[in-house]
């Protein structure tokens, strides 16, 4: 038999069909296991997860089949409860798969702790600035006799004296003890014995 009559014979014809039909067949069944094995179409919503506990966000996430992933944060929130949910990734409302990830961030339980600078010997405007950028806050100042008015003498806190290198929470109220301008023992009868305190915002 000629090639040519092989390739218009029906026993030709009916391999090309038989292979066409195999195709389709193999193709559908293709489709079909890849709609199962990654649920095409089955969508979860991601819930509101902002200002819940730790262990509610994992209820939560559970029960829609969704993994939750923990990201600490280093910046404090007092809008938030201590250690509650302050962002989420994916926000909230997004269509996500079955077993997503969410990568939730938790609020610390307070300001992180900052060194305080050593501005002893510094003007009190060179100070205050420097403070207030670090996260700090200007608290109690108090005069006593020095000659140097305005410069910084001492810093503390809650007390106590502030030494190099010590930390504090960011926030924090530091106190100021500045020198007034007059000479140690100078006799102003229109100045007290008492160091003057006064409060600046």
């Amino acid at each position: 038999m000629s090639v040519i009559k092989f390739l218009t014979s029906k026993v030709f014809l009916k391999q090309i069909l038989l292979a066409i039909a195999a195709i389709i067949v193999l193709v559908f069944i293709v489709l079909k296991w890849l709609n199962i094995t990654t649920n095409h179409g089955d969508f979860k919503t991601v819930p509101d997860l902002k200002g819940k506990s730790v262990s509610v966000a994992s209820i939560e996430l559970n029960s829609n089949n969704l993994v939750m992933q923990v990201q600490d944060s280093a910046n404090y929130n007092p809008d938030y409860p201590k250690f509650s949910v302050i962002d989420q990734d994916p926000k909230a409302g997004v269509q996500v798969k079955e077993e997503r990830k969410i990568y939730i961030t938790v609020n610390p339980s307070g300001y992180r702790k900052i060194t305080v600078p050593d501005l002893r010997e510094r003007t009190f405007r060179q100070a205050k600035p420097t403070l207030e950028a670090l996260g700090f806050k200007v608290g109690k100042v108090t005069y006593v006799d020095n000659i140097a008015k305005d410069l910084v003498l001492q810093m503390s806190f809650k007390g106590e004296d502030l030494k190099e290198g010590d930390k504090l929470a960011m926030t924090s109220s530091i106190d100021f003890v500045l020198g007034n301008g007059n000479r140690p023992g100078y006799d102003d009868s229109s100045s007290s014995d008492e160091p003057v305190a006064e409060e600046i915002n």
